[in-house]
């Protein structure tokens, strides 16, 4: 940062009694990540990522050259080792955990809190929504006897990890873990957690990060911080601009047999037919957002990856256009618009992801005339357009476009 930038942390440090603290020899964490605050008693700040294409709007080959470097670093961990499988984390980092897998080749699975059969589960206790599932359409997909790659967007205390490799190894005992993060944030009593757990198992577990840092605790959040936690979420009342944009609905039928991401799985046999469908698809929505110079791709919830792809495609073909890409979250965040804050606008709807859990859904930073089209991308597990969350959804993505395109895919 240069002296007359503004960093999109600097109020949460002042007001929730945090410091965001650079390790020695690692590049400022302030480079990847701003902070806000979050509705959630068990941790009251949120890292927000600047590049991972989740709660900011970011340009997809931005995001792509982040998860590229960061598989450059879980290549050399493996120093010459193959990983066949790279298991990346629900919700935030199931588009992250592709793009590592991408660059080592390696079939990807990212877990889920969609309900369901469930190969294993494990907890995220700080979370909240604490339980992660796996559903490998072939349970096969968890044994092996090579190394496993884990992926998330940032490490606060590791204990998700070790969670997950705990379960993971009682099913087949690997030699070898690597666990990847943009930003590991980890504290020293942390990382000797994992060090014994290691020992303790009887394996190795690598951390690889991008940025190393720690988040240090100095007092309570103050007055300003407890009034805004308890004013009430974004978009509370609904949608409140004019209904203004144009919508329509893509007419590409996903293959039938394609998986639309990771969530069962995606790997070396899938790609073909992924590819394919990536282009087909993207060929159409191009030309329903034909003229529009600023095109937003808005994922939902896990479905993370092919958004991402559709929009490297629109990228690709229309370099003239300025194409950004970001996803729906269950995480409930305090809005403030203010260059020191990482999330300066709310949009708040009921649940559109085949959760019946009765909370509501999120999508951030998507400010009203900040893009001249929005894609919409959702998947079989969101109700028809015109039902609950989706329609809620819609609804709010009108009053701040004036073009909107729904992509529905999968049987």
């Amino acid at each position: 940062m240069t002296p007359s930038t503004t960093w999109s942390g600097e109020w949460v440090c002042a007001h929730a009694g945090v410091e965001l603290v650079t390790r020695e020899g690692s590049a400022p964490v302030e480079e990847l990540v701003g902070l806000a605050v979050r509705r959630n008693p068990r941790r009251v700040h949120l890292v927000v990522s600047q590049v991972l294409a989740k709660h900011v709007p970011l340009a997809p080959s931005v995001a792509r050259r982040h998860g590229s470097d960061l598989g450059a670093l879980v290549e050399e961990a493996l120093d010459g080792a193959r990983a066949e499988l790279v298991l990346g984390y629900a919700e935030t980092a199931t588009g992250l955990g592709h793009l590592v897998a991408d660059r080592l080749g390696a079939t990807a699975i990212h877990s889920t809190r969609r309900p369901g059969w469930s190969a294993l589960s494990f907890e995220e206790e700080h979370s909240h929504a604490t339980t992660h599932r796996l559903q490998p359409r072939d349970p096969a997909l968890l044994q092996g006897t090579g190394p496993l790659v884990l992926v998330d967007d940032e490490l606060t205390t590791g204990r998700t990890i070790l969670n997950t490799v705990r379960e993971l190894h009682a099913i087949s005992a690997r030699p070898a873990y690597v666990v990847a993060a943009l930003v590991d944030l980890r504290p020293d009593d942390a990382r000797t957690t994992a060090e014994l757990v290691a020992a303790e198992l009887g394996t190795s577990i690598t951390f690889v990060s991008l940025l190393q840092g720690e988040v240090r605790t100095h007092h309570e959040p103050d007055e300003e911080v407890r009034a805004a936690v308890s004013a009430g979420g974004p978009g509370e009342a609904g949608p409140t601009g004019p209904d203004r944009a144009a919508e329509s609905v893509a007419a590409y039928a996903w293959p039938a047999g394609v998986p639309t991401g990771g969530r069962h799985g995606l790997g070396a046999t899938d790609a073909a037919g992924f590819e394919v469908a990536v282009a087909d698809l993207a060929a159409e929505v191009g030309d329903l957002v034909a003229g529009a110079r600023r095109v937003h791709v808005l994922g939902s919830e896990e479905l993370v990856y092919l958004p991402l792809r559709l929009g490297e495609a629109l990228e690709a073909a229309r370099p003239a256009v300025e194409v950004t890409v970001s996803s729906t979250t269950r995480s409930p965040v305090v809005v403030r618009d203010d260059p020191a804050y990482a999330v300066r606008h709310g949009l708040r709807f009921a649940a559109h992801d085949g959760a019946d859990d009765d909370k509501p859904r999120f999508a951030y930073n998507l400010e009203p005339g900040r893009f001249d089209a929005v894609v919409l991308v959702v998947d079989a597990a969101t109700p028809p357009p015109d039902e609950g969350g989706a329609a809620d959804l819609r609804a709010g993505l009108r009053t701040l476009t004036d073009r909107l395109v729904v992509v529905r895919v999968g049987a």
